[in-house]
């Protein structure tokens, strides 16, 4: 038997929400990340900035994670949890494995992109240098609701 989700996953989730409208504003596909502590705390925030900062890899992950190791004064990110509004891509769960996150709760699945058991299985997979906890599906109509009204428009 399972046990139920965090219910602060939720209250994270629509804070990633805010955070991906913002980079929809900005004109980029709108991700929106936390990473938060083993005690709660948010320790960096990040939505995607590849259009704002012109780098490719300024993706909400990267960026949350950055923030995060650069509060803590170490890239090890042992007991936190990284929260996303979109399966991340394999950079991103290649960034998360290697910071060691101990959990990704992700919203909206990616079948295109996706790197958490979508298409790849980065973070779960047995050749892995560390594994992390996928929770999937958390405001998962919300967070997919902010991709389509972002891409609805350019989509015939």
């Amino acid at each position: 038997m399972s046990l139920p989700p965090d219910p602060r996953y939720a209250t994270w989730m629509r804070r990633a929400i805010t955070l991906a409208e913002r980079a929809a504003d900005a004109g980029d596909v709108p991700v929106g990340a936390l990473v938060v502590s083993s005690s709660g705390e948010v320790l960096g925030e990040g939505w995607n900035r590849r259009e704002v900062d012109g780098d490719p890899t300024a993706h909400a992950e990267v960026v949350a994670i950055h923030e995060a190791a650069e509060r803590l004064g170490s890239w090890r990110l042992e007991g936190c949890t990284l929260v996303v509004t979109m399966e991340p891509c394999p950079m991103c769960a290649g960034a998360a494995m290697l910071a060691r996150v101990e959990r990704v709760v992700l919203g909206a699945w990616d079948p295109k992109l996706g790197a958490c058991g979508s298409v790849w299985e980065v973070l779960r997979d047995r050749r892995a240098t560390h594994r992390a906890e996928v929770v999937g599906g958390v405001l998962e109509e919300e967070c997919g609701d902010v991709v389509r009204r972002f891409f609805g428009p350019h989509r015939g």
